[in-house]
């Protein structure tokens, strides 16, 4: 897989489930936790719940340099059983809504604005969702000759008819987060900017995220902006088998953990959400040599001398 991908699909699931990756444990029932943007109304009733997203970060370019930008996130969709009239539980469907050729010097003149609009489906074998409805907007400033500031914000305009957090939380991008690319130019880390260019970066004014350099080592071509501060260039260890959904633990600490799980937690993960239990399959499949592989490992983290 694309590593930036990787990167931003481990973004999209932090916390989706936590172990014991039971939906019935205590911290498992107050989900969706992590790079919310809500119904306006709502966070506008509700502080710290908010309904917009902004991303600004810095690009060494020319006014005719494209840039792609792509915004992903979850969609709350609940379940249903056959025969069951009410919900058994709510999952989760991935969105993504892309602005691709954005000419800089076009973002100069005013912001592209893309239309977030994903109708109801009130019920089905596959679960239903809450409609979402939104937009985002890039826009662009030249600083410098060469220099460009990117603004990408995304809005939550889901009307709320009211009702708690759970009926919000249907109508909120989940772990929203945004890509952008530059193919042909160089984004700037706003992490360890240059001497020159400390002022411009201290100007970015960002919102519910924080931008870092993705991609491979060295690499300036794309940002990540997620809820979750991470660092540039950002990887996958290469040991892991898979996605636990919490990269603040440790996979050997949450395998082990899985695998021993009693027969009736396993029981219920396994009626439940299908991401759970592929890792519970995935936990219990790892042969010896893939859990040794999980026990540790030494990396050289400077150049050798």
């Amino acid at each position: 897989m694309d590593p930036v991908r990787q990167i931003a699909q481990a973004v999209l699931y932090e916390g989706y489930l936590l172990w014991p990756y039971r939906e019935s444990s205590l911290k498992n029932r107050h989900r969706w936790t992590i790079g919310g943007v809500h119904p306006e109304a709502y966070g506008r009733a509700h502080d710290g719940n908010p309904w917009l997203m902004r991303t600004e970060c810095l690009l060494e370019a020319g006014p005719r340099d494209v840039v792609e930008v792509s915004v992903r996130f979850l969609h709350v969709v609940t379940r249903l059983r056959a025969g069951q009239p009410e919900a058994t539980g709510e999952e989760a469907q991935e969105r993504e809504v892309s602005l691709p050729g954005l000419v800089l010097e076009d973002l100069m003149h005013g912001p592209v604005i893309e239309k977030i609009d994903i109708p109801a489906r009130d019920r089905s074998p596959e679960g239903g969702w809450r409609e979402l409805c939104g937009r985002i907007e890039a826009s662009a400033r030249r600083l410098r000759p060469d220099l460009f500031r990117i603004t990408v914000e995304v809005v939550n305009t889901t009307p709320w008819p009211g009702g708690g957090r759970e009926e919000a939380m249907r109508r909120t991008l989940v772990s929203a987060h945004t890509v952008l690319r530059a193919p042909q130019a160089r984004f700037v880390s706003l992490m360890d900017p240059p001497e020159d260019l400390r002022a411009e970066a201290a100007g970015c004014d960002n919102a519910g995220v924080w931008p870092v350099l993705a991609g491979p080592e060295g690499d300036r071509h794309t940002v990540l902006a997620a809820p979750i501060i991470l660092y540039d260039h950002p990887r996958i260890s290469p040991e892991s088998p898979g996605d636990l959904f919490d990269a603040t633990e440790i996979d050997q600490l949450l395998t082990l953990s899985v695998l021993a799980l009693s027969d009736r937690e396993r029981e219920e993960i396994r009626h439940g959400d299908p991401r759970a239990r592929a890792i519970l399959e995935r936990c219990d499949s790892l042969t010896p040599d893939e859990l040794m592989r999980l026990h540790g490992i030494m990396r050289r983290t400077e150049p050798h001398e």
